[in-house]
């Protein structure tokens, strides 16, 4: 008998509070995921304001939080191994790309932008 392995990967909403603004509120979704080892997936992170950078960051259960990767232009795309992140043109949203999950990947996803 087979056994498959199921991954939860929830995704948060954030608040940022930047010294410039009264704090932004950027929504993530989906704003959790199920899925099998093996299987891609995308979030998203979408903002009514435009941004100077975007900052994804990843915290594993019982773990401390940890920077991904930080885009500072617009249309910027960065890769690192399974991992894909883009700063849409218009600086108000970010996707974040993960192929061919692993348990590794199991935690919580945040996305954070700086003014």
């Amino acid at each position: 008998m087979k056994t498959e392995k199921l991954l939860m990967v929830p995704a948060l909403i954030i608040w940022m509070q930047v010294s410039q603004v009264n704090g932004q509120q950027i929504q993530q979704i989906p704003p959790s995921l199920l899925l099998q080892e093996g299987e891609n997936f995308t979030t998203y992170c979408n903002s009514s304001s435009t941004f100077n950078s975007f900052q994804r960051y990843k915290q594993r259960p019982g773990g401390s939080l940890v920077l991904l990767i930080i885009l500072l232009s617009g249309g910027e795309v960065q890769k690192q191994e399974r991992l894909a992140v883009q700063f849409g043109e218009t600086r108000k949203h970010s996707s974040l790309h993960i192929t061919a999950a692993q348990t590794a990947d199991v935690g919580t996803y945040f996305c954070a932008g700086a003014q």
